[in-house]
């Protein structure tokens, strides 16, 4: 058999389609048509329905827009955030600075790419890690351990404090530059190791690099404040107000809520992963000597079982998936058999979820935030999940449907409070963390 196609077989091939009976009108219709509509089921489609049996009684009406930026898990977790303080001033509606959290992350996010830098100089400039490392250094994406670190250290304010920017809403040019800066300041680092530099002079020259980009992000996203004013009307009109307040009192005293009392499951039945296993991910974080990302590998049954618990309690749920998969933005839909690929086209591509993961064809891509699920029977049927592509990024003003079979296929992690936990999965997060390469796909929510 030939390694090559050779003329004989493209013959064949042309033969065979030209002899199909309906792939002259599935190529006439999809030449002239988008593929999600051509190959939508109707049988599905008509049954989608936006009410759930079990909806937190404090979920937002007005969703969240991070715009042309990678910024959803921040933003998803400062929603989660928004419903506790709504709630504990009664506020109409209510957002955080996502330009705030944006900035930190970055200049952390820059001090942790020059750490990794200096750590690693006695590897080639080839090596698969340092090409990794320079890849994206200060990528908008990130993990829920990463935010914490950011809270824990910078706290947070309102949006009416520092407002989006051009730049934070749309970071492409910004984070264009700035990783140019980076990787021309990885150069100069290792060069001057080669040269005799120790670690220790490395790090006073690496100080006067992140000066540089301190100013560059003010620049771009304007200078964070240090304390503020905050004042605001409550649904009854009442009139608040706080002086004088810092990003870490906002966080710790107006808040009312513990993000340190949650933790990371993930459901990962890649051949290389175990169950009731605690994971991290090598050279992935934000804050140096900050707070590591941890996951517990669970069975997707003790994901849901928890997440049901935490929406039962009137407790919205953070959570990391592959959102393009089966996917329909306009109606904000996420559903295992919303498209009929296989018939349109008469190729099996399905592939079971530890293969999609293990061969590349799927990885976590966004974070967004349960606030619902429908139950019949006391199972989960589907879930009513608050995006941040803003109310008119489709589907119920921005809150979509995912089913339950999309969950079992695609979504990788949940946060839950650990009192959603037994004492048996607990325990678990004992653990000393396995650590995964830099390039898993449990990492890939943070590129």
């Amino acid at each position: 058999m030939s390694k090559s196609i050779t003329m004989s077989k493209i013959k064949k091939f042309k033969s065979d389609f030209d002899s199909c009976p309906h792939c002259k009108t599935s190529m006439n219709a999809l030449t002239r048509s988008k593929l999600e509509d051509i190959t939508m089921n109707w049988d599905n489609f008509r049954l989608i329905d936006h009410n759930y049996s079990t909806v937190i009684k404090d979920e937002m009406k007005k969703t969240t827009n991070q715009k042309a930026s990678g910024r959803c898990w921040g933003f998803a977790a400062l929603n989660l955030m928004r419903i506790n303080l709504a709630k504990k001033y009664k506020l109409q509606n209510f957002e955080f600075s996502q330009s705030y959290f944006m900035f930190y992350d970055k200049l952390e996010k820059s001090n942790y790419f020059l750490e990794n830098i200096i750590a690693t100089c006695d590897l080639k400039f080839d090596d698969r890690l340092i090409m990794w490392l320079l890849q994206s250094p200060i990528q908008d994406g990130g993990q829920w351990d990463m935010f914490i670190n950011l809270m824990e250290k910078y706290g947070i304010v309102p949006q009416s404090v520092m407002p989006e920017t051009v730049h934070s809403s749309s970071s492409r040019s910004m984070n264009q530059l700035i990783t140019r800066t980076l990787r021309k300041f990885a150069s100069i680092l290792r060069v001057e190791y080669d040269n005799g530099c120790s670690k220790k002079e490395l790090r006073e020259i690496k100080m006067d690099m992140m000066n540089s980009i301190y100013s560059m992000l003010c620049t771009f996203i304007g200078k964070p404040p240090s304390n503020f004013d905050w004042q605001v009307r409550d649904k009854k009109k009442k009139f608040i107000r706080f002086d004088n307040v810092t990003p870490i009192d906002f966080y710790k005293k107006h808040l009312g809520m513990k993000l340190k009392e949650k933790v990371c499951l993930i459901h990962c039945p890649m051949s290389n992963k175990k169950f009731n296993k605690l994971y991290t991910v090598k050279c992935l974080g934000n804050v140096v000597e900050g707070q590591i990302i941890t996951y517990l590998n669970v069975s997707i049954n003790e994901m849901k079982k928890s997440a049901i618990k935490s929406l039962k309690n009137n407790e919205a749920v953070w959570f990391g998936c592959d959102v393009g998969k089966m996917f329909h933005r306009g109606l904000g839909v996420m559903d295992n058999t919303l498209y009929d690929y296989e018939s349109f086209f008469g190729v099996d591509s399905n592939m079971d979820k530890a293969t999609r993961l293990e061969y590349g064809d799927s990885q976590m891509t966004h974070a967004m935030l349960f606030t619902g699920v429908d139950m019949k029977n006391n199972k989960p049927t589907k879930w009513r999940v608050e995006n941040s592509w803003g109310p008119k990024g489709g589907g119920d003003k921005g809150y979509y449907l995912m089913t339950d079979e999309w969950f079992d296929e695609y979504n990788y992690e949940v946060v839950i409070d650990k009192k959603y936990l037994s004492k048996k999965t607990l325990k678990l997060f004992e653990q000393k963390p396995i650590a995964l390469n830099p390039w898993d796909p449990m990492g890939a929510l943070a590129k």
